[in-house]
């Protein structure tokens, strides 16, 4: 089944393009498009993808829109492109797992009720060692609301690497306009109203370095919750805590119908401070 591959990429990013090419061509699955979006100026990045031979390829579709959006517009405006009934999201500085495309595509070819599949999320540390973590959540189906039980105490699963239906992304909307909080809130938005497949493999390679975004905060501190790396201590999920009245948020929307979640908004409110607190979570 064909793939498409959506990456955003803003300049101080284009130096990881290189590698992010090469794990889509290393892929055990040959069916893919990768579909670039160029947020803002565009030149440091069409110049790494014309070093790195990804320019050449015929599979690589780069878009340009010229203004300086954000990854949640920029991956919207390349899910416009998109005809395949498969999205995988790429973020430009991480990179795939030799078999993420076959085992994430396999998985939602088995289970046709699927949304979306998602698998193990590694971290890729600068020295290039590869960390594991262990999830919370066994592998298998996740049943409508799964993960948004699981979000009370903390991220289960690392909602970069998901592979999305295309008709379910478009149905709520493509990535979420939350900073820093983009591919989070759209899996939890999923998991509200569809099934999903977690896989027992890893898919992912999350690089950490000192220029992501998911390490920077701002007097915004709609970050969301960062997922917890090698060097956090045990309690590291203390960051991302939830009151009672999260809990109970969580619960209403993982029994709406999908007709009663496109009728609402949600509405979330944070504290300013880099513990990402919640203090408001509501609908409406």
């Amino acid at each position: 089944m064909w793939v498409d591959v959506v990456t955003a990429v803003h300049a101080p990013y284009a130096v990881f393009l290189p590698a992010a090419w090469q794990s889509l061509r290393g892929q055990s699955h040959a069916e893919w498009t990768w579909l670039v979006q160029v947020d803002g100026p565009s030149d440091e990045v069409l110049d790494s993808l014309r070093g790195c031979g990804a320019a050449d390829d015929a599979r690589v579709s780069v878009a340009v829109h010229g203004t300086t959006e954000g990854p949640a517009v920029s991956r919207n405006i390349a899910l416009g492109r998109a005809t395949a009934a498969l999205v995988q999201n790429m973020d430009a500085d991480d990179e795939l797992e030799p078999d993420a495309l076959a085992t994430l595509a396999g998985a939602l070819t088995v289970r046709p009720a699927a949304g979306y599949a998602v698998g193990h999320a590694r971290d890729l540390m600068p020295d290039g060692d590869l960390i594991d973590h262990p999830l919370p959540v066994p592998p298998g189906a996740l049943p409508r609301g799964a993960l948004l039980e699981q979000w009370a105490d903390g991220l289960p699963v690392h909602p970069a690497g998901a592979m999305w239906r295309r008709s379910l992304l478009l149905s709520l909307g493509g990535w979420s306009a939350l900073h820093g909080m983009e591919d989070t809130a759209l899996l939890m938005a999923a998991s509200a109203v569809a099934d999903g497949v977690l896989v027992d493999a890893p898919t992912l390679r999350y690089r950490r370095h000192a220029a992501q975004r998911s390490k920077q905060n701002s007097k915004f501190a709609g970050g969301g919750c960062r997922f917890p790396s090698s060097a956090d201590g045990p309690h590291s999920f203390a960051r991302c805590r939830r009151g009672p009245r999260h809990r109970m948020m969580l619960n209403a929307l993982s029994t709406m119908t999908p007709s009663e979640w496109a009728r609402k908004t949600l509405i979330v409110r944070r504290d300013g401070n880099a513990s990402g607190q919640f203090i408001e979570l509501s609908t409406r």
